[in-house]
């Protein structure tokens, strides 16, 4: 008897998930944990394996489709079968965005507001897929304006880009009207100068919106800061020579930096917080740290949940499988969340300052530079000089006003300064 393989979830906080290539076709025989197709998330790739025996009778989606999670993808049985019972149908693909819409709104800081402009396309609100029209909200744009190329005639992801680059855009969601066509970026290049062009990956998208919605959302203000990084330097040659069979061998100067964040948050909760509806500040009492991870699909910031909690040691374990995850494309979307503030170091790349931003609804953000010699004067007056780490601290003025910021920014440099002393405390 014929059965189905549905879309995996990837994680709880998962919708849907968008099919990438297939790798069987209809009439292939398949096995069970024999791969079928890959699919994506925002943040990552993952394999969906059959999960039945037999021959793949027919694929319910194409490449490129946004499937909700638990949706018959395919159904596998004996050939010859009757399948069309199992395909799903308008009624089931309705229920099965139904029962995602309420997790949708978890992170989300307002409500969205209702479309008051007329659906041109004849696609309902009811008609749009959650991650569809989640891009919406962020981009301001009213989704069922936009022509459905997704399963059951929905309005997928890709329908709203492309009704951004048409221009054709009408009332925004969130209260924002758009009167004017969207300029065409379409340039012609110089003759005789040859070059390539490469659309933005789906991650690339997304940080791309991320990046545009918080830098126009939030009231965002950098402080940059610096202090004397001998005694980092010093503890971190000491766990070095300590060699790799000590618990402390490989710990890294970001681990201290994230040991040290971790316990100076603890007397700061302003900065360890959540701005929510733009007027209500949520601050937590456990630090659930965010760490930026450089991978070649793009950003990743996986979260060490409960960091002041955690030994130096255990930090900088975490820290480490986090990122090789990130590497592999294949970590939870569930650890990509539920930050409570965000660390990103980019001291490795002979950054000396820069400008992160923050993650909303985050309220800050950290940015860590690299080492540089500096010069003092002692009592005396006689130069001499040190080594003096950058930091960076962006965040939201909505919520944090510059003195608390700059006592957050002023501790964690003295917390620093005095590491090992802060070890004992």
């Amino acid at each position: 008897m014929a059965t189905t393989v549905v879309m995996p979830r990837a994680g709880i906080s998962v919708e849907s998930c968008i099919i990438g290539q297939w790798k069987k076709a209809p009439g292939d025989k398949v096995f069970v944990g024999e791969v079928l197709f890959d699919y994506e998330t925002d943040k990552a790739a993952f394999e969906c394996e059959s999960t039945a025996e037999g021959t793949l009778l027919e694929c319910f989606f194409q490449e490129g489709d946004e499937v909700p999670c638990l949706v018959a993808v395919c159904a596998v049985g004996e050939p010859g079968e009757d399948v069309s019972a199992l395909r799903p149908g308008e009624s089931g693909g309705d229920e099965a965005a139904e029962a995602m819409a309420p997790a949708e709104s978890v992170m989300e800081s307002a409500p969205v507001a209702a479309v008051s402009a007329p659906a041109a396309s004849g696609v309902s609100a009811q008609g749009v897929s959650p991650r569809a029209r989640k891009m919406a909200v962020e981009l301001g744009v009213d989704p069922t304006l936009a022509t459905p190329t997704g399963p059951r005639n929905r309005v997928i992801a890709r329908d709203v880009v492309q009704l951004v680059e048409s221009g054709r855009i009408g009332e925004g969601f969130g209260g924002r009207t758009f009167g004017e066509p969207v300029a065409s970026q379409v340039t012609t290049a110089p003759a005789g100068v040859e070059y390539t062009d490469e659309t933005f990956s789906k991650i690339r998208k997304t940080i791309a919106a991320g990046m545009v919605k918080s830098l126009t959302e939030m009231a965002q203000v950098t402080h940059h800061h610096s202090f004397d990084a001998s005694a980092i330097l010093a503890f971190r040659k000491e766990c070095k020579a300590g060699g790799e069979s000590m618990d402390t061998a490989g710990i890294t100067l970001n681990d201290m930096v994230l040991y040290a964040v971790s316990r100076t948050l603890l007397t700061h909760p302003d900065l360890n917080a959540h701005l929510l509806n733009g007027n209500t500040l949520r601050r937590f009492t456990g630090v659930h740290l965010g760490v930026a991870v450089d991978t070649p699909r793009g950003l990743m910031v996986p979260t060490i949940r409960n960091a002041d909690q955690m030994s130096l040691a255990e930090i900088s374990r975490e820290i480490k499988e986090l990122a090789a995850m990130c590497q592999s494309g294949n970590i939870s979307p569930d650890l990509l969340q539920g930050g409570t503030f965000t660390v990103s170091n980019l001291g490795a790349l002979g950054v000396e300052q820069f400008t992160p931003i923050v993650n909303p609804p985050q309220v800050a953000i950290l940015g860590v530079a690299g080492v540089t010699t500096r010069v003092k004067s002692d009592e005396d007056g006689n130069i001499a000089a040190y080594q003096a780490m950058g930091l960076s601290l962006t965040y939201d003025h909505r919520a944090v006003d510059g003195a608390p910021a700059s006592r957050f920014a002023k501790d964690l440099c003295d917390n620093l300064a005095q590491f090992s002393l802060m070890l004992t405390q």
